[in-house]
């Protein structure tokens, strides 16, 4: 049985930022274990076609953590990215309308703006219902009845889930706000309005694939990592880990980065923990190369219409240099719809976190019992939580300071 100091189950985005400030702060007594062959979780690319392919979809740098860019740009640096001003959009019926949709209804027919202003003006957030607690009513009193019913709806079902209603409302404040007198006044006068979403504006590296980041970081710590490490169990009275072939190893603090439920078992926590573990969803997501150009300047598509399979398109030749072609993403319950061959797939398992109703409680709970054993569940799966990459990286860099701080007091 193998000793360390720090175990990191996990080398995409956040375990590699963990371990590597760790190293930073000349900690030398880490380990992390993957289960891939190569480093980057869902921000991997590969060579499709001559350039490369992001096989878990859309992941770009933002720019709004300058602190996490710093620290970034230490293994690839800036001159190697080459900086972007986001252009999605949502398509609807023949037209591509500019995102977040209440904020470029003015680029859509008038007759369809008047419905959508009248619509909005009836909402309940506007008419002053209480906020209704199911997903698909909350969606209808923010943003009223055409908007849930031409693009919020339909979206996230494909995206997500057929029921709605198995998601909860707690993290709908994310979406882009945009008041009744925002969108008014930007059909008035013709430009957006309103908070924008994030990844306003993006890095993405001019001769590589987003994974070529994560790659470098595991360069720096190569001695620390182990590949093709199926960990299937967890103990967290002996801090003890188990992988698929037998081996064990034993750590003071265990750095959680992969989903809870891929375990088969976890001992030494309460049964009902336990229990609510197997109550976490998430959805799987497979990635589809395609190899022709499509006319836009979009780099994000959105794609309501129920009748096609995928849910996003990503313009890899309006932002990674010297490509062609496009992917599509499309929900693994929907893959079926397809009737012609694809270049290249990838399905990813574990690609999104769903916000299911009882979550956060469930997850309260989890990460709070285990932080009194000496386990940290950190990032998008150790957290479940739908994390970009960004903010992934600023939480493993507080996480990794914090615990060197402390153990240093102990």
């Amino acid at each position: 049985m193998e000793k360390v100091k720090y175990l990191i189950l996990g080398a995409g985005p956040a375990g590699l930022t963990f371990a590597n400030r760790l190293k930073e702060l000349s900690e030398d007594s880490f380990l992390v274990l993957e289960k891939e062959q190569e480093a980057g979780g869902l921000c991997r690319s590969v060579m499709v076609d001559g350039s490369p392919f992001d096989i878990g979809g859309g992941h770009f740098l933002d720019v709004r953590r300058p602190a996490v860019n710093t620290f970034l740009f230490r293994f690839m640096p800036k001159e190697e990215w080459k900086l972007f001003e986001r252009d999605s959009r949502i398509v609807i019926g023949d037209q591509q309308v500019g995102h977040p949709l209440e904020a470029n209804i003015w680029q859509l027919p008038v007759d369809s703006q008047v419905e959508v202003l009248s619509s909005i003006a009836r909402s309940g957030c506007n008419s002053g219902k209480q906020k209704p607690g199911k997903f698909k009513d909350w969606i209808i009193w923010k943003l009223g009845d055409r908007i849930a019913e031409m693009y919020m709806l339909p979206y996230n079902r494909k995206m997500f889930a057929d029921e709605l209603d198995e998601l909860g409302t707690y993290w709908l404040e994310k979406l882009p706000d945009v008041s009744f007198e925002d969108t008014l006044r930007s059909c008035l006068e013709h430009r957006a309005y309103g908070k924008q979403p994030g990844h306003a504006s993006f890095y993405y590296p001019e001769k590589y694939g987003y994974g070529e980041l994560w790659l470098r970081m595991a360069a720096e710590i190569a001695s620390n990592i182990l590949y093709q490490v199926d960990v299937t169990g967890i103990d967290l009275e002996k801090k003890t880990v188990t992988a698929a072939d037998g081996r064990i190893w034993e750590a003071e603090y265990i750095i959680m980065t992969i989903p809870w439920r891929s375990f088969e078992t976890i001992e030494g926590m309460p049964q009902e923990i336990v229990s609510s573990v197997k109550k976490l969803k998430s959805s799987a997501i497979e990635t589809r190369y395609i190899g022709e150009m499509l006319d836009t300047k979009a780099q994000w598509l959105y794609i309501p219409d129920e009748k096609k399979p995928y849910h996003r398109i990503l313009v890899r030749h309006n932002f990674c240099q010297g490509s062609r072609g496009y992917w599509l993403e499309t929900r693994k319950e929907r893959v079926s719809l397809y009737r012609e061959e694809a270049e290249f797939t990838y399905m990813n398992e574990y690609a999104y976190p769903l916000n299911t109703v009882g979550k956060p409680e469930i997850m309260d709970r989890l990460l709070g019992f285990c932080r009194t054993k000496g386990v940290y569940g950190l990032g998008r799966w150790g957290e479940h939580c739908h994390y970009n990459s960004d903010l992934v990286v600023e939480l493993a860099l507080k996480l990794a300071e914090k615990m060197y701080e402390e153990s240093k007091m102990d």
